[in-house]
């Protein structure tokens, strides 16, 4: 291990690909938590007390009857389960593998306070919508009669996708804009690749466009306010699901070294990688950041071989948003996690980052060699843009009620770019899913109202 404190002058830049063989990255970026065996299930299905008024429905973000689709588990009914969950959570795939469900559902589990071990929710959700992925989706849900209206959702991420899904199953014509070349969002670019494997996010994407009424309209970018007077005047309703566009910036000095990274896009590097072999990394990485981005990152990089991993973060353990259970495994799969240290300045060497050096609190300083650093600081809109759009800030998002209504009529937000939600899949799964409702209200209320 390199020296936590001091020069960085002892070694030259080390940033490769193939650093392991084929059956170790194989194995190292297989399916991290693979479905539940049918006896398994069962099993485990059995540990549910049904609870009257549950309190794992009320942590969760979308409201799934959890005891319901486990009671329809344990009678073997798959189907049945499946539509419990995706009535509440149209994405309930991809949040059975990447919710933080230890802080969720799990941590209210009453089983979590009798015996210190909560039902398995999160896998048993898996293990029946997996199920139900083997059949179309028209085996559970049938579209209702074209309504004649057509929505524009501006993002192809959880959120975008539940709304999406929502209004078309209530017969109306939705085209989904995209700026990237493949839907998915964060399902797609920004989670880590252990948790989706198999290519799911587009799995996923596939199956819930079979309910039909839903075109992708890919590699378009809402850059200004003509096009969404362009969108306002083709469509009878809007979903604005963007997320966060801006990665935020260290504002140290070195940053724009080569081997400093935004987190994010390497984490999307590899996602889309068709082969980790090709993604190269460090021999020392160090990932500035505390929350599941800095996380994915680290445990990733060690997962591509990188030898010695850091997390720093400016804040105590406490303060860190990244769940225990991630921080357990990121320290588990051999990755040092330091705290209340701040960084000062990337330091380089013909051009290329060989260190970083840090403040604590007491102004002391430690040094850490690195080939690579990957910032996981948070990300942010680029306001002045949005607020030329006309829409209201508040926090640097999107200003809306609970159902994403703007101040901009016939327009709404969700997911990461709304203000007042939380930072998680679920809860832009459950912004998509609001606001199509009340999409659906508004529109027939104005059809009631012409033929009033």
């Amino acid at each position: 291990m390199p020296a936590v404190a001091g020069s960085a002058d002892s070694s030259a830049p080390d940033v490769a690909c193939g650093r392991l063989d084929a059956a170790r990255y194989a194995a190292a970026f297989a399916d991290d938590a693979p479905r539940l065996t049918r006896t398994q299930a069962l099993v485990e299905a059995e540990r549910c007390l049904y609870c009257f008024d549950a309190p794992c429905i009320q942590a969760c973000p979308t409201g799934i009857d959890v005891p319901s689709f486990i009671r329809r588990i344990s009678d073997d009914n798959l189907r049945g389960a499946a539509r419990a969950i995706l009535e509440a959570n149209p994405l309930g795939g991809t949040c059975a593998r990447a919710c933080p469900t230890e802080e969720l559902c799990e941590q209210a589990c009453v089983r979590m306070t009798q015996q210190g071990k909560p039902v398995e929710i999160g896998r048993l959700q898996r293990y029946a919508l997996d199920a139900a992925m083997e059949r179309p989706i028209t085996a559970l849900f049938a579209r209702a009669p074209s309504s004649g209206r057509r929505i524009a959702v501006v993002g192809a991420g959880p959120a975008g996708l539940a709304c999406a899904f929502e209004l078309a199953r209530r017969g109306h014509e939705v085209v989904v804009h995209d700026a990237r070349p493949r839907g998915g969002g964060l399902n797609e670019y920004g989670l880590a690749t252990y948790k989706m494997a198999g290519d799911f996010a587009q799995r996923e994407l596939a199956w819930l466009m079979q309910i039909g009424g839903i075109r992708l309209e890919l590699g378009w970018r809402l850059a200004g306010a003509r096009q969404l007077s362009e969108l306002r005047r083709e469509f009878d309703a809007i979903f604005v699901a963007v997320g966060l566009e801006r990665v935020n910036p260290l504002a140290v000095d070195g940053e724009q070294l080569d081997g400093v990274r935004d987190a994010v896009d390497f984490i999307a590097e590899l996602r889309t990688a068709a082969d980790p072999a090709r993604v190269a990394i460090g021999r020392r990485v160090v990932v500035i950041g505390g929350g599941m981005t800095a996380i994915d990152a680290a445990v990733q990089s060690r997962l591509l071989g990188a030898e010695d991993v850091r997390i720093v973060y400016r804040r105590g353990a406490a303060q860190m948003s990244a769940s225990v259970v991630e921080q357990q495994r990121a320290l588990a799969c051999g990755v040092t996690i330091h705290h209340e240290l701040r960084p000062v300045e990337v330091v380089g060497r013909g051009g290329h980052v060989v260190a970083v050096r840090f403040a604590a609190r007491n102004g002391a300083e430690v040094t850490f060699e690195a080939d690579m650093v990957l910032k996981a600081i948070g990300q942010r809109l680029d306001a002045a843009a949005w607020s030329e759009l006309g829409l209201a800030l508040d926090g640097g998002r999107i200003a809306a009620d609970a159902d994403g209504l703007t101040a901009v009529p016939g327009l709404w937000v969700g997911g990461d770019c709304r203000a007042g939600g939380r930072d998680l899949t679920v809860q832009a799964v459950e912004d998509g899913k609001r606001a199509a409702r009340s999409i659906h209200a508004t529109l027939v209320a104005e059809l009631a109202q012409r033929r009033g």
